[in-house]
């Protein structure tokens, strides 16, 4: 076996063992050229064919083999990284000589028999002309700057400059975790999972190719109208767009005040829908509550440690082949969806009566979710029902584009195939499966998990697009299945989701991902519901305090707690761990047990209350965002776009027009610096008054986070932060 894949795995950050380096080759350049091989291979040569030229023979090399590191810090999910990243590595490879534009290249490798087929390649290069960029609300292109990237097969990049002012701000581009203004760096716009540390990398699960731009009192927006990739540059004095394009492109300019801004894109993608109150209650979950007993144990300990809980979210509920059945169940396959007559629950099962469990959660008030995947598993082979829902899939899964099914290239269910969600019929048909969820067991909503795992430019979906113009929207089309399947039974179209791109407005909750227990991701995922916020995400949320690896210390658990209690979700949640001793959940239980510190479950039980207070508000301010206001979470930015003191403080953010938020994101601390905008402000723990516009340091105690409320607001709330 000889492989060569050109675009490789489709793998936007990473270069895989059996692809062209680069893809695009530009004028002057040569290219690495990658295969895999069987063991048995000893020699591979590649025929390199320039037309009017004769044949050259480049022999490959192979990398000496290194020893692998087995050790693996963290849960499952990081394990099978690991397990992905092993099996990816090793390549034969070789460097042709330089290409040039205006010719075009053949090439194709040869080695233990087998002869693959040929392959093409032609260099591309910018020119002022290729196609056409249409602006649309204002034109601040710098004039000359538009160019346009062509190969041997078309235009393939578009790239051009906007004008920024010495002092301005660029806030958005999609939930960001390394920084709330991004002038200075480089970025781009796709959707991918990374696993933990998204802020030392760069990367998000919710890009968007927007952002607003802050220059004192004057404010703009740019929408780059696409849902193909694109690159921002805001290293140098100027913005620096580079998009993927075929042949036209519209960039939309808004002008006006940062809300308004953010009104005029919303009116564009989507805007949001608002959802019930009782999302803003306290969520509970964990990966290891995988039994119903252990579910009810759970809550029932909130109950008894007087913790109330308004969502809880089961992630480990189902067989994880199907996602629509419980482990445990018994039942015939079919070919149509079942009903819940159809399971049969055995007492000593996992599960012995979801119904019943769900109905006594709604009596509790406590309302449920349940996780999804949007993949057919396929390894290990499928039985039972997993067999029927692979076969049936088969003409209702996104396609490469020989026709085969598109088997998902990530390290996360490799393999699986992966429904065409972009067709109603298939939304339809997906949904169908897990419809005696909603209406028979009666479950609240979904977490619409795993979103990212469309890559490749060439894919084919049925509403038409490709890879390129079709990968960034697969989250949107999931979400909103599950959101359809909601409202189709009456229920409000809570889904929690943590992929996204420009148009998941209107679809559910959002959360920030996986992330480790440290003060940085707790850094990292404050900047992320910032510029997230500033994109039109109204409700979102983190895994407080973090859900991977070793636990939080009590410090930065309460300190995570105080925040998410300002947040538009509060929600705590920890990684599956093999069921290890001792327990990895993120429960103030078992943060209190584990660290010994006898103020956990007080403290947080002080949170969570207040948080209920807190509902009527965030219910209402939530509704104001919705109908055009500045986001529910937001930067100061929104309300003070002329203070540029704001910008020396950006993990400082608005919840809502009457408070202002300071997290306290570094251990030992006992008072923080904080900056007060213009206004009257008032302490909410101890009613104390404070004039704004200036740097003042606050006490910092641990059941007490530094929050503060504008003096007009004060009377209506006051009773919230009542003791």
């Amino acid at each position: 076996m000889i492989r060569h894949r050109p675009h490789g795995s489709g793998h936007p950050y990473a270069d895989s063992e059996d692809q062209r380096v680069p893809v695009l080759p530009m004028d002057g350049q040569s290219v690495e050229l990658r295969v895999r091989a069987s063991a048995n291979v000893t020699s591979v040569v590649c025929d390199w064919l320039m037309v009017g030229a004769p044949v050259m023979e480049l022999p490959l090399s192979r990398p000496a083999a290194e020893e692998e590191d087995t050790k693996v810090d963290g849960g499952h999910l990081a394990a099978a990284q690991a397990k992905a990243a092993r099996a990816a590595s090793g390549s034969w490879s070789v460097v042709t000589p330089p290409l040039e534009a205006g010719r075009r290249y053949s090439y194709r490798f040869r080695g233990g028999g087998r002869t693959t087929r040929w392959f093409e390649v032609t260099a591309a290069q910018w020119s002022p002309d290729g196609g056409r960029l249409v602006v649309e609300g204002g034109d601040r292109v710098v004039p000359g700057s538009v160019r346009w990237l062509a190969d041997g097969d078309g235009v393939r990049r578009v790239r051009f400059e906007l004008e920024l002012e010495p002092g301005a701000h660029v806030v958005g581009f999609g939930e960001r975790f390394d920084a709330v203004d991004q002038r200075g760096r480089a970025l781009d716009a796709v959707v991918f999972e990374q696993y933990k540390s998204q802020g030392a990398h760069g990367r998000t699960y919710l890009p968007m190719p927007f952002a607003l731009v802050v220059d004192g009192p004057r404010s703009w927006g740019l929408h780059v109208d696409t849902s193909r990739r694109t690159w921002y540059d805001l290293s140098g004095p100027r913005l620096v767009v580079e998009a993927e394009v075929e042949d036209e492109l519209t960039l939309r300019i808004h002008e006006g005040s940062p809300a308004g801004v953010l009104d005029a894109f919303l009116g564009t993608v989507g805007r949001p829908t608002e959802l019930p109150e009782w999302v803003f209650r306290l969520w509970a979950s964990g990966n290891e509550w995988n039994t119903q007993e252990r579910v009810m144990a759970e809550m029932d300990r909130h109950r008894e440690s007087d913790i109330p809980v308004g969502a809880l979210v089961i992630e480990a509920w189902s067989d994880e082949t199907t996602f629509t059945a419980f482990r445990g169940a018994e039942y015939e396959p079919s070919e149509q969806p079942h009903r819940l007559a159809d399971y049969r629950f055995p007492e000593d099962g996992p599960w012995p009566d979801p119904k019943g469990m769900v109905d006594e959660l709604h009596e509790r008030d406590i309302k449920v979710l349940l996780w999804q995947i949007p993949l057919q598993k396929m390894r290990p082979h499928p039985k039972h029902q997993a067999a029927v829902d692979a076969r049936q899939i088969l003409d209702r899964c996104v396609r490469e584009a020989d026709g085969r099914p598109y088997r998902n290239r990530g390290w996360w269910f490799p393999l699986a195939l992966m429904p065409d969600l972009s067709r109603q019929d298939v939304r339809d048909w997906w949904t169908a499966k897990r419809r005696y969820l909603v209406d028979e067991v009666g479950v609240d909503g979904f977490k619409t998990d795993g979103g990212e795992h469309a890559w490749g430019h060439d894919l084919r979906y049925g509403d038409g697009r490709r890879g390129d113009d079709g990968n960034g929207l697969f989250p949107v089309h999931y979400a909103r299945a599950f959101g359809d399947l909601l409202r189709s039974a009456g229920k409000a179209p809570v889904t929690f989701s943590r992929a996204g791109f420009a148009g998941s407005q209107p679809h559910g909750a959002f959360w920030a991902g996986d992330e480790d227990s440290t003060w940085e991701a707790f850094r990292s995922s404050i900047r992320a519901g910032i510029t997230a916020s500033a994109c039109g995400i109204v409700y979102w949320g983190w895994d407080l305090a973090g859900f991977s690896g070793d636990l939080p210390s009590a410090e930065l658990y309460l300190r995570a707690a105080g925040t998410s209690a300002f947040m538009p979700i509060m929600q705590y949640h920890s990684e599956f761990n093999h069921h290890r001793r001792p327990l990895r959940d993120r429960t103030p239980w078992n943060i209190a047990e584990q660290t010994g510190d006898s103020r956990v479950i007080p403290v947080f039980r002080r949170f969570a209350h207040l948080r209920e207070r807190l509902v009527p508000y965030l219910a209402r301010e939530a509704r104001r965002a919705i109908e055009g206001g500045a986001p529910l979470m937001r930067g100061l930015f929104f309300d003070h776009p002329g203070d540029e003191a704001i910008w020396s403080y950006p993990l400082q953010y608005k919840l809502g027009d009457a408070l202002l938020v300071i997290p306290v994101t570094e251990p030992d601390a006992d008072k923080v610096e904080a900056y007060l905008p213009e206004g009257e402000w008032v302490d909410v723990w101890t009613g104390l008054a404070l004039d704004g516009g200036q740097v003042l340091t606050l006490p910092a105690p641990i059941d007490r986070p530094p929050v503060l409320c504008t003096a007009q607001h004060w009377q209506e709330l006051s009773a919230v932060f009542a003791p």
